[in-house]
């Protein structure tokens, strides 16, 4: 039987909006008024927001998500930072207003579980960057925050304990481990727990310019994902909720993979879109019967109701 996991755990894809996954996640042929992250909402009880970190969120479609996710009253967005912050590093007072617009209206509505600040693997841990990041924790401190580094350099215990005093998360990950990447872990340093996994693609992950669809074209086998459980459910015994996001998007093997993963977290069968079922026939084994599944948020199998 799953050991329970005290905190709430929340499974879903990053971002929704991929071609690749039309007649895959989505219907060959969408009805009228059909929106994916509606969609996706009776499946997941979590998205993890990408468009932000393009450009900041604006707060007429951070509306628009928020009354499309209203059926599921358990559903929570979360949003990256815009790469303006965390990568090239030249945003202004204005693009800070405009990030938080976005963010505010999710937040006003209950539906903001983290910003994330994701920074590049070339972002080591020196006194700049450091100081760098403490000072774009505090630009955004009215909102939860998570950071994400895949330099192991931040591997210290100096870094968590500084995390925690700023009551900043951190992001465990899963990536190729090559020279000196971060490799997985299950640190928790505030009360939102956060795991992202990105795959596994070492061919692609560090030369895939040309087509960065690539990098995220892994599919994870069960015995890959089970570890991962376990980290979740450690994280899930100190933080009072743990945000997981797959990040393996390439033709749907993120949904794939998350819907596995809850399904080891509850020891349960899952509902699911029959289309990911079609095309990736192992979910078949935890697949509920097409009768159950049919209206997944009106059984007690329901994303984010985790059984004790």
């Amino acid at each position: 039987m799953r050991e329970p996991s005290l905190g709430k755990i929340l499974v879903g894809p990053a971002g929704w909006s991929y071609s690749d996954w039309q007649g895959i996640v989505y219907p060959g042929r969408k009805p009228r008024g059909f929106h994916e992250a509606a969609y996706l909402a009776q499946y997941f009880d979590t998205i993890e927001i990408n468009t932000s970190f393009y450009n900041p969120l604006r707060p007429e479609f951070a509306k628009s998500w928020v009354a499309k996710v209203a059926h599921n009253p358990s559903f929570q967005f979360t949003a990256k930072l815009w790469k303006g912050f965390t990568h090239e590093r030249n945003a202004s007072l204005e693009d800070e207003k405009a990030c938080k617009q976005g963010f505010d209206v999710l937040a006003a509505a209950g539906r903001l579980g983290a910003v994330l600040l994701q920074f590049p693997w070339s972002f080591k841990n020196t006194r700049e960057n450091h100081e760098y990041m403490s000072g774009l924790c505090v630009q955004f401190t009215e909102y939860p925050l998570v950071v994400e580094v895949r330099h192991s350099s931040w591997n210290q215990p100096e870094v968590f304990d500084r995390l925690r005093t700023q009551g900043v998360g951190f992001c465990n990950i899963d990536q190729p481990v090559i020279g000196r990447s971060l490799e997985p872990s299950e640190y928790v340093t505030m009360p939102v727990g956060y795991v992202r996994l990105h795959g596994r693609n070492y061919e692609h992950w560090f030369t895939s310019n040309e087509h960065p669809e690539e990098r995220y074209n892994y599919l994870y086998s069960i015995d890959e994902l089970r570890p991962w459980a376990e980290r979740i459910n450690h994280i899930g015994r100190t933080a009072e909720v743990v945000f997981v996001i797959t990040n393996n998007h390439f033709q749907g093997k993120a949904i794939a993979n998350a819907l596995q993963l809850t399904s080891i977290l509850r020891g349960q069968p899952v509902a699911m879109p029959e289309g990911i079922r079609a095309h990736y026939p192992d979910l078949a084994e935890i697949a509920l019967p097409q009768t159950a599944a049919s209206d997944p948020k009106q059984s007690d199998l329901a994303f984010g109701t985790f059984p004790e």
